[in-house]
């Protein structure tokens, strides 16, 4: 089937908007300051065999879509071969008509393999299939030329303060041009929601920082060495997910209990596991500050709720949904009590629940301090809203609460290399509202000025305000 959907203007309703994209926003680079793409894969410089497993092996999106869709667990996370599990998303994808996964697909399609003109469904399955299998297995598509080939200049992996980094060490001593540097994410050191598995953690830490911890003391400052071990090798942000904010108000006398009691293979109650959460974000946060280091923040995800589908096949397999945890007040007291001090970091706020969009916009106004130009950042959309209409009220609520000019811009948040094109959908997006302002009057008629405006976003800001060098 042949059809003209993904076009040069796709999305591009306006003159001025065509001009912003293709003068401005399609040249420019990709600093993809967060994703979770592996480092293993990019260190072997790997090569897939087919398409599935570069585009469906870990994608919980489509993982989620498949399951509405009626196909069976089998086709998506189990035992089926990489060709049936194909046919299955192709047999699913023009059901996806009117989710963002649909214009996806088709913006990975064409690029980086040049299929246009030509919709993914049963018909065209074995089709596509074997054409991006037989791309792909070439060394033009190995994991770094897919990079090259999107033009992305930086990436940061996710990484939990126990990894050793030795893949993105191994990229460095390469001499592999695109930067990779890990993000530190700590989330397991203060999940005390699971208290024999925070205890394995601890246990792993001692063993890796060669030292004994005794006490909420010494468990900081093993975490400190990791810290520094991760500065070392290139790392200058982190990011933590939560469901909310912890600010809780504690004493260093309660916290050294609940440490020991949480030694001791005690039980703890609410009061103790938020107010030691609490803790461990200010430590986390002042390790950021005294190091230069930009935190970011994920907010509100509600996670695992199904228990069958967490008991078969664990995290992250499309089973997470939007939270309604209160945001405002521990968000203020957490980003106040570091501020009050100096001590807070950068900081880049993601909200899940679109109910939070002017919250977390009116928020970052609140603790700029001049340092530097858009210190507090409001993060993209994020996930479940990291579509064109989560865009648009992403951009549109920044606009009006903050200083759009000023925004990180986009990231892919994605497990695969085949994602890159995110960006240009969010730069589709971002000269469409600008060229329907322009012609709507509200915007000045300026091209040159409103380029750079568009070229700050893509990549300038984020090259400036992120501490990672790119030479």
């Amino acid at each position: 089937m042949a059809t003209k959907f993904i076009t040069d203007d796709f999305l591009l309703q306006t003159k001025t908007a065509r001009a912003l994209y293709h003068e401005h926003a399609a040249k420019m680079p990709i600093y993809d300051y967060h994703c979770h793409v592996p480092a293993y894969e990019i260190a072997a410089d790997h090569r897939f065999d087919n398409i599935t497993q570069a585009w469906l092996y870990g994608d919980h999106y489509k993982w989620r879509a498949m399951r509405a869709n009626g196909i069976a667990e089998r086709y998506i996370t189990g035992d089926a071969n990489d060709y049936e599990k194909f046919e299955k998303w192709a047999e699913t994808v023009p059901y996806c008509l009117g989710n963002p996964l649909y214009h996806w697909t088709h913006l990975e399609l064409k690029n980086p393999f040049g299929i246009k003109n030509k919709l993914l469904g049963p018909d065209t399955a074995k089709e596509i299939y074997e054409t991006c299998g037989e791309m792909l297995r070439t060394p033009e598509f190995s994991v770094r030329n897919i990079m090259r080939k999107m033009n992305v200049k930086l990436v940061c992996t996710t990484e939990n303060p126990l990894d050793s980094l030795e893949h993105h060490k191994r990229i460095r001593e390469e001499g592999f041009e695109i930067k990779v540097h890990a993000a530190w994410r700590p989330d397991r050191a203060m999940a005390v929601e699971d208290l024999p598995a925070l205890n394995v953690f601890v246990d792993k830490l001692e063993e890796i920082c060669d030292m004994e911890i005794t006490d909420f003391h010494s468990y900081i400052e093993a975490l400190r060495d990791r810290h520094y071990y991760f500065h070392q090798n290139g790392c200058r942000l982190s990011d933590h997910g939560l469901e909310t904010p912890y600010a809780e108000d504690y004493t260093e006398a309660e916290i050294k209990n609940t440490f020991n009691k949480i030694r001791c293979g005690g039980e703890l109650d609410d009061s103790e596991r938020l107010k030691f959460k609490s803790a461990m974000m200010v430590e986390f946060a002042l390790m950021d500050y005294e190091s230069g280091w930009v935190q970011q923040l994920h907010l509100g995800a509600l996670r695992n709720n199904s228990t069958r589908m967490f008991r078969a096949l664990g995290p992250d397999v499309g089973c997470d949904s939007i939270g309604d945890f209160e945001i405002a007040i521990p968000l203020a007291r957490f980003l106040d009590r570091l501020d009050k001090n100096n001590d807070l970091p950068k900081t880049i706020l993601y909200n899940l629940n679109p109910r939070d969009n002017a919250l977390l916009a009116s928020m970052v106004g609140n603790f700029q301090d001049g340092s530097v130009p858009g210190k507090i950042q409001y993060g993209s959309a994020w996930w479940f809203l990291d579509q064109k209409d989560g865009m648009e009220e992403q951009l549109t609520v920044l606009s009006n609460m903050g200083l759009l000019s000023r925004f990180v811009g986009m990231l892919t948040d994605s497990r695969s290399f085949l994602s890159y094109p995110r960006h240009e959908y969010f730069r589709r997006i971002l000269c469409n509202m600008l060229g329907n302002d322009v012609e709507a009057g509200l915007l000045p008629d300026d091209l040159d000025l409103l380029g750079k405006m568009v070229e700050d976003i893509c990549f300038n800001n984020a090259k400036d305000y992120f501490p990672m060098e790119l030479d």
